[in-house]
């Protein structure tokens, strides 16, 4: 039984006696400023992990028009994904920016945990805002709506009478998700040491270089060392002074 911790307190390591992870999220990009280095971690275990993106990124460069951003975004994730033992990478389609929350979605993202049977779903801030609340950053409604939807997903792959269409298409129900893990959390429970797969993180990061380039004006090797070296510190004087991937776990 995991129990949540208060915002103070020292965060748990993450439960590790499962095999399969499915990881959920709006864009490519978001699992490597999210958690790569703890995907990186897993699959050094030997632990599964697929990628599933809602959609390709196709608005996310001024610069590039949505046809030629796609596709060149899309093999960016592919390779930034390999960088960190993931060879399962799948993408739904929904259009950039404009994703809705509704049954549509959670229907796809349904479908797709039926399919992996993951014991471990992943997914990114779900929340209005980065940070810690109030105040912060403010959210994009794709990773809401994305968060949201995976959240739900994971209870309704489980229930037959719920999108029964699925059922009818071979998808039988799958009632193992034991966690949903949200990266980027502003009240994690959860950590991972972030030590074995930091360089990895990195290079997986660095893979998406066209969408940083138009991102930043700084040197991409450098940005994406400051921001994972950043990025992991937070959580440390939380985790024993290690570099650390945080999350937010629900039990189900």
């Amino acid at each position: 039984m995991i129990e949540k911790t208060e915002q103070a307190s020292q965060l748990a390591e993450m439960p590790s006696d499962w095999q399969r992870a499915l990881a959920v999220v709006a864009h490519p990009d978001d699992l490597e400023y999210g958690c790569a280095a703890a995907v990186a971690r897993w699959t050094d275990e030997g632990k599964e992990v697929a990628y599933l993106l809602v959609t390709r990124g196709e608005a996310g460069i001024d610069s590039l028009d949505p046809a030629t951003c796609g596709p060149l975004r899309e093999q960016e994730q592919r390779d930034s994904a390999a960088v960190v033992g993931v060879r399962t990478v799948e993408f739904l389609d929904h259009e950039d920016g404009v994703i809705e929350y509704g049954l549509g979605l959670r229907r796809d993202i349904a479908a797709a945990i039926r399919r992996h049977r993951p014991e471990l779903v992943i997914t990114l801030n779900h929340r209005d805002t980065w940070g810690p609340e109030p105040g912060g950053f403010w959210n994009t409604p794709d990773h809401r709506a994305v968060g949201r939807a995976t959240l739900d997903a994971a209870a309704d792959a489980g229930n037959r009478w719920i999108f029964p269409e699925l059922t009818e298409q071979g998808l039988e129900p799958w009632n193992g998700v034991r966690w949903v893990a949200v990266a980027g959390s502003n009240l994690p429970t959860h950590a991972v040491d972030a030590g074995p797969g930091l360089e990895r993180a990195v290079l997986s990061l660095r893979a998406h270089r066209t969408y940083i380039e138009a991102l930043t004006e700084q040197d991409v090797e450098e940005y994406c060392r400051s921001f994972v070296a950043e990025s992991t510190a937070r959580a440390a004087d939380r985790f024993g002074g290690r570099p650390a991937v945080a999350f937010e776990v629900y039990p189900r």
